[in-house]
């Protein structure tokens, strides 16, 4: 507004009328009586009007645009507020009165409420500005995240109102400890790998107790980032073996160790996948063959930290989890930042029996949610791919494989079936239904006849077979019973094809141990071509299809086959502090990697020890084993009943 246009105003109030002059009571010269009352209302009010107007908007200009504005917003709208006098507190409840509260609080607690009301408003202020920053998908993801979080914590609530978990009598399932051998070269072949885990267990605890794994080249300790902070992967994973193998003074040992020392309240980063499998399924199996209270208290307690995984838009959990904070992501080299087949889908057994041993339905509500995404989703060719993005809920990259990425998914659809008590009518129609696309697109014979399961990416075959994907012929073995249109006997013999052509990439090695892939084309079969897959790092996988075949056929010559291997690690892979992998098993100069990895002594002397045992020793009609070799036992319907009416 100009300033001229102010003068009539401010004339008529100060004017000599108004002091009382001499025109302050006629009509004299200079039309005194425009300034009257009608005058007044007519202008000058409309122009003060204007003159607010712009007061206004130049106050709200400067809450909102000045770079203080929050703090500016608190003090115009929150002092007051801050300074009325909190209402008087409650008498305690012993009855004796409280000193009275001085009105207001004093200067000093004025103060500090009103510094807590301008930090709660700030921060209100922010999360309104990041709120409408956000896509609407993303607002309604994070609406429902927060549903559940609330429903987490209601849980939560009502169990925390009981004394810990809720009591359960414990039973031992059948077979956990079997009869000695009846053929004495039997016993003693099962004797020496015993004596195997002895000299691996006494190593690591002396060289490294307490920590992940052990150097056994440099006899110190080996930590992998796949835990995180955790520590004892050797111990917890080892937890079964030493009970199986009546390891007593060891397994006493090892679980005063879980007792004092395992700890999960760390802030770090932690594969979910490799947690779950070595962590929780250990403790899990530790607690079912022994009884012992802690395993199934820490296994309840790691379960329930990794929960905030699945708090993604289509509940597939991150691979990376801080297990403090609750924050997710995936591996920055997987496709379009999926989540990987292999990982999120060997879940279900441990949280299954998560929620069968703590009373929460949340545990399998989970994994019970990925067959729902999954089951909704195409699969190209009947497949499955290897990457799935967990925001969109659509595939990623088209690379489909039995091996690394892909491989315990179909493992694990088929064990639930069998940990179900063969309930599970889901699981056992998504495995059998699996199992032919991989029949129809990725089995192979070579020319020289041996069967290879190749991997396809975007409908191109890969004539390339990993040590890992030699768990599949245990897994064909396993499954035959239940296969439909009586292809249990074709099941069984393409399980029999699979442990052959394993072993053939054992036997084609100067080291008579295999590499971690070997190839069919240019001439070659089961044999390594490239320096990078030449290697051997303690895997399980061949053995452990040796142990299925001979559970489900007594052909002597899966024996066989497994003592070749426990030959060959005694010559090579032996070291005065341990067990070590190889770099290159063609080559007979020894080259150790310096890693004993604490699968070595979960799962390969595990299976090695189980090939050489009678059959009532973790019999399979009352045990599934995990993809880590943790034994857990097969769920009736009515067990839960059995424990109520025992209680």
């Amino acid at each position: 507004m100009p300033a001229a246009s102010l003068l009539p105003l401010f004339g008529s109030a100060a004017g000599p009328g108004a002091l009382g002059g001499p025109a302050g009571g006629g009509a004299g010269a200079g039309g005194r009586k425009a300034a009257g009352p009608g005058a007044f209302r007519l202008t000058e009010k409309f122009v003060l009007l204007l003159v607010f107007s712009a007061f206004i908007t130049l106050c709200f200009g400067a809450i909102f645009f000045l770079p203080d504005s929050s703090k500016l917003l608190s003090g115009v709208f929150f002092h007051s507020a801050a300074l009325q006098p909190p209402p008087p507190p409650p008498p305690p409840p012993g009855g004796q009165p409280r000193a009275p509260a001085q009105p207001g609080g004093g200067p000093a607690a004025a103060a500090g409420s009103l510094a807590r009301i301008r930090a709660d408003h700030e921060r209100a202020l922010r999360e309104a500005k990041e709120t409408l920053q956000k896509q609407p998908e993303e607002i309604r993801r994070d609406i429902r995240q927060d549903k559940e979080k609330l429903l987490q914590d209601a849980r939560g609530r009502k169990e925390a109102g009981a004394p810990g978990l809720p009591q359960r009598p414990f039973r031992q399932p059948a077979g956990a400890v079997g009869q000695e051998p009846a053929d004495p070269a039997v016993r003693q072949r099962r004797d020496k790998i015993k004596e195997m885990m002895k000299h691996a267990w006494d190593n690591y605890k002396r060289y490294a107790w307490g920590l992940n794994e052990l150097k056994p080249i440099s006899k110190q300790g080996h930590s992998s980032n796949l835990f995180g902070n955790i520590q004892g992967a050797t111990i917890v994973d080892a937890l079964d073996t030493l009970y199986v193998m009546e390891m007593k003074e060891e397994f006493k040992e090892a679980k005063e160790w879980v007792e004092k020392n395992l700890d999960f309240n760390v802030n770090a980063e932690i594969s979910v996948f490799e947690v779950n499998i070595r962590f929780v399924g250990g403790l899990l199996s530790a607690y079912y063959l022994s009884g012992e209270e802690i395993f199934r208290k820490k296994a309840v307690e790691l379960g329930e930290k990794l929960l905030p995984a699945f708090n993604t838009p289509t509940g597939i959990p991150w691979a990376l989890l801080n297990i403090k904070s609750g924050i997710g992501r995936n591996w920055p080299w997987a496709s379009g930042g999926s989540s990987i087949l292999a990982e999120f889908g060997t879940l279900h057994l441990e949280f299954i029996h998560l929620s069968h041993l703590s009373g929460n339905p949340l545990f399998a509500e989970k994994v019970m949610n990925i067959r729902k995404v999954l089951n909704r989703l195409d699969k190209p060719e009947g497949l499955y791919p290897n990457y799935l993005n967990p925001s969109s809920g659509q595939w990623g990259q088209h690379h489909v494989s039995i091996g690394g990425l892909g491989d315990s998914f179909y493992e694990y659809l088929l064990k639930a079936w069998l940990m179900s008590g063969k309930t599970d009518e889901e699981g056992r129609k998504m495995y059998y239904d699996a199992v032919q696309a991989i029949e129809t697109h990725l089995i192979r014979k070579s020319s020289g006849g041996l069967t290879y399961i190749a991997e396809w990416k975007g409908g191109l075959l890969e004539h390339k077979m990993g040590h890992l994907t030699c768990f599949a012929g245990g897994m064909f073995a396993l499954g035959a019973d239940g296969a439909p249109n009586d292809k249990t006997g074709h099941h069984i013999e393409l399980g029999a094809e699979i442990a052959r052509t394993c072993h053939e990439s054992y036997d084609r090695t100067s080291m008579k141990l295999g590499p971690e892939a070997f190839r069919f084309d240019g001439g070659v079969e089961a044999i390594a071509t490239r320096q990078n897959e030449k290697y051997y790092i303690l895997r399980p996988e061949v053995i452990e299809t040796y142990m299925y075949m001979w559970r489900l056929t007594h052909d002597p010559k899966y024996r066989q086959w497994g003592w070749e291997a426990v030959e060959a690690l005694e010559k090579y892979c032996r070291v005065d502090g341990g067990y070590s992998g190889i770099r290159d098993v063609y080559n007979n100069h020894q080259s150790h990697d310096d890693v004993q990895q604490s699968f070595f002594l979960s799962e390969t002397l595990k299976y090695l020890y189980l090939l050489f045992s009678e059959d009532d020793l973790l019999p399979f009609e009352h045990w599934v084993f995990n993809t880590e070799a943790h034994p857990l036992p097969v769920l009736h319907k009515d067990d839960g009943n059995k424990e109520e009416n025992q209680k």
